[in-house]
């Protein structure tokens, strides 16, 4: 899922193609990606963009008249960029947004169709895709420490909650945590304050990186390679190899449609956290080290 970097790179994208100009056709290409019917989408036609802004991992694109257009992405949604009146693709196309200066287009891979287009009227028809979550990039490390105790949960939860943090979701988690030095499951209540200060430092820091690092990579084009996956992440995807820092294989937990990947070697102390399939696999011989790991897997 795009997250708060590829969101911003994405919005820094559309404002030279966009903004001040005028959209002058829609074509819905799924009859499902649009979930609103009033105001209907064709009330854009004709009106210019007048704003573009991101909420949590939404895009939004603010038209004349107090009109929104809200696009959520989703796991598998794109966007991208073509000439005037470009063909979106036939089989993952779901919609073309038609302007003077090139056609924006959204896609989405795979069967499951979850990428949403939200048409909404004024800002009190906004407000209702506002989770409430802290802006990590705009926030001071007592408002951070404070926001992160409100509940408790596990870092992992707590850093992709959007009630609680805007924007970051499943890969960058991985990678603040790990620039921490800190276990995804370790509970908030139990964060020391220097602990704290290291989780905000590192959300600073892997966001305001990866940021500048799609900005170099896009240049004065449109992101093409959105993706979860990236070259050069530490530990997120990149599961049984060598860790960056210390060398010692990423581990994963699994559940429902993700994971979560990890350094035991940097944010475990060496101990593995259970998986749910090889903790069903192995039971009560389910290892503690990467060395138990090794030989339960040899065995």
């Amino acid at each position: 899922m795009p997250e708060l970097p590829d969101v911003v790179v994405y919005l820094e994208a559309l404002e030279p193609r966009v903004l001040g100009r005028r959209l002058s056709g829609v074509r819905l290409l799924s009859p499902f990606v649009l979930r609103t019917v009033d105001p209907p989408i064709t009330a854009l036609c004709d009106r210019r963009v007048l704003t573009l802004g991101r909420m949590g991992k939404r895009i939004v694109l603010g038209f004349e008249d107090e009109l929104f257009l809200v696009i959520h992405l989703m796991i598998a949604g794109r966007l991208r960029w073509g000439p005037p009146g470009a063909k979106a693709p036939g089989r993952i196309g779901l919609a073309a947004f038609d302007f003077d200066a090139g056609t924006l287009v959204l896609t989405e891979a795979g069967s499951k169709r979850r990428a949403s287009l939200h048409v909404v009227a004024g800002n009190a028809g906004l407000a209702g895709f506002e989770r409430g979550g802290l802006e990590p990039l705009e926030t001071s490390p007592a408002e951070f420490a404070a926001r992160l105790r409100l509940e408790s949960h596990t870092l992992k939860r707590a850093l992709t909650d959007p009630r609680l943090f805007s924007g970051i979701g499943n890969a960058y988690s991985d990678e603040i945590l790990h620039r921490a030095r800190l276990s995804p499951l370790k509970l908030t209540g139990r964060l020391s304050e220097e602990e704290a200060t290291r989780l905000y430092v590192a959300v600073q820091t892997v966001l305001q990186e990866w940021t500048e690092r799609l900005r170099a990579e896009t240049g004065e084009g449109f992101p093409e390679r959105v993706t979860a996956f990236r070259e050069g992440m530490a530990v997120h995807g990149r599961y049984r190899q060598p860790c960056p820092t210390c060398g010692t294989p990423v581990q994963r937990i699994r559940y429902a449609e993700n994971e979560t990947n990890y350094c035991p070697g940097c944010q475990t102390e060496g101990r593995l956290l259970a998986d749910r399939g090889l903790s069903r696999l192995l039971k009560e011989d389910w290892p503690r080290s990467l060395e138990e790991l090794d030989e339960r897997l040899k065995s």
